[in-house]
């Protein structure tokens, strides 16, 4: 009889530890810009963002720290800036370079967290390696779910902007005839509602990770209908004169600045929407789940996105620069106990390198010490409290420049964002160009005042900000 009632006791003491414990949800979408309706476009239809923010805050100044998929994705998986982990291109792992980091996943699994992932949460060359695991990291998850849809088996349908087949890297889609549930996204929502409803009664941390927006821009045909070309879609109206005072190292040329007809940058623009809609059809479904099983008192919901995108902003596209529209990223945070703030924005600066500790914080777990990012807890308790200083990005000038040349750290370029300015310096000490921009009176970034004798002392300044922010972020990590 004692051994049975230890054993009931044993039993009630777990069921008790487990309900105390916070759930956390974490979704990210690939290439996705602040182009939905929680930011102010008026095309695009994303209803179930707007839903998710009626349940938390969106982050209004959220930056990542490397505007390509692996560096950026390594950086916040980890807590570390991409001069930390040693990733700055699609082809590394940060487990070479860093290979006893104890990553945020990996964290809550370490404090009894079942820990699963679908879809693309490390690196996946898209669509390539759709299907696959990717540049995974398998210490990080207990369970892996890697969906493969119809979306794959069309490519050959696919129109591409350069070589046949070529649709990783360049402008490329499809209005598919298929079902919404082939497509890959969707195979892959239907999958975390299933580890919900499997895991709903234990700890979980669970990561969803959606292909779209990335090109190929795939998505059943309803999905472009959804934005007529005459009627919706219009390229960036911008000055004439836009890139005269841009810095050759701050502007990447492609074939589709000059290859391509105003018509078909059009459809590009709209292939990216309908893209953009099905995905947030997809996350429509996960919310749905989180309803029905009541999820929602318990668990911390994440929604963001490796880095931001062009869509001809400064005639530029896809990712891989410093400018505003490659750098700036969408953040919801829903979290339970801050009722006060529900459907609140926050103007605070944050920086993705930010969630790692956040999440930590709301889940009541200590980070570990190497982590450099800042918990968002301020803010989701009261949108009105500051953020840091400034938001930090990073880029590999020299794949630009000099592809075939050595890179080293130091070559590196940065740019630091601050509730007002964009500073950026291009190569050591700013010697291949200097960029500021002033977003209180030029949100679109198309006057650069770095040579203006008017702006010297706020350059002067932020470029002592900057040199403070490279610092931090290059130091030697706290690894245990």
């Amino acid at each position: 009889m004692k051994l049975l009632r230890l054993a009931a006791f044993l039993l009630l003491a777990v069921s008790l530890s487990a309900a105390d414990k916070t759930n956390v949800l974490f979704i990210m979408a690939d290439d996705l810009n602040c182009d939905l309706s929680i930011y102010g476009n008026t095309v695009i239809r994303t209803p179930n963002f707007e839903r998710l923010a009626r349940r938390g805050v969106v982050f209004e100044r959220a930056y990542c720290q490397y505007p390509v998929c692996n560096p950026s994705r390594s950086s916040l998986m980890t807590g570390l800036y991409p001069d930390q982990t040693g990733v700055i291109s699609n082809g590394s792992n940060f487990r070479k370079t860093i290979p006893d980091v104890v990553t945020m996943p990996q964290m809550f699994r370490n404090n009894g967290y079942f820990a699963a992932r679908v879809g693309k949460i490390y690196h996946y060359g898209v669509p390539g390696q759709i299907g696959t695991s990717g540049v995974d990291d398998p210490a990080s998850w207990e369970q892996v779910v890697n969906p493969k849809g119809r979306d794959k088996l069309v490519e050959p349908l696919i129109f591409s902007i350069g070589k046949p087949g070529d649709f990783g890297g360049t402008l490329s889609w499809l209005a598919d005839d298929g079902l919404e549930e082939e497509q890959t996204d969707a195979i892959g929502a239907a999958a975390m509602v299933d580890l919900l409803e499997s895991h709903k009664d234990e700890p979980f941390f669970l990561a969803m990770g959606f292909y779209r927006p990335h090109t190929p821009y795939v998505a059943p045909r309803k999905y472009f209908d959804l934005y007529p070309i005459i009627s919706k879609i219009r390229l960036p109206d911008e000055p004439a004169d836009d890139l005269l005072d841009v810095p050759a190292a701050a502007w990447v040329q492609r074939i589709y600045q000059d290859q391509i007809g105003d018509r078909t940058k059009m459809e590009a623009i709209q292939a990216y929407y309908a893209a953009i809609s099905l995905m947030d059809a997809q996350l429509g479904k996960i919310l749905d789940t989180l309803d029905r099983l009541e999820l929602w008192d318990d668990t911390v919901v994440v929604m963001t996105s490796d880095h931001g995108y062009h869509m001809g902003e400064h005639q530029l596209w896809q990712k891989t620069t410093l400018f505003e529209n490659s750098d700036h990223v969408p953040l919801v945070i829903a979290a339970p106990g801050f009722e006060q703030t529900r459907g609140r924005r926050s103007g605070a600066v944050a920086e993705l390198v930010d969630l790692y500790p956040t999440l930590a914080d709301l889940a009541g777990l200590q980070a570990p010490p190497h982590v450099m990012g800042v918990s968002l807890r301020k803010q989701l308790n009261d949108v009105n409290a500051p953020g840091k200083t400034a938001a930090l990005t990073v880029f590999d000038s020299q794949d630009r420049l000099h592809p075939s040349g050595p890179h080293h750290p130091k070559a590196h370029s940065y740019s630091i964002r601050t509730e007002r300015w964009r500073y950026t310096e291009w190569g050591p000490r700013g010697r291949q160009g200097v960029e500021l921009y002033d977003h209180l009176a030029d949100p679109h970034e198309f006057t650069n005042h770095a040579e203006d004798p008017d702006y010297l002392e706020q350059v002067r300044m932020l470029s002592d900000r900057l040199a403070t922010e490279r610092g931090r972020a290059t130091s030697k990590p706290k690894l245990r």
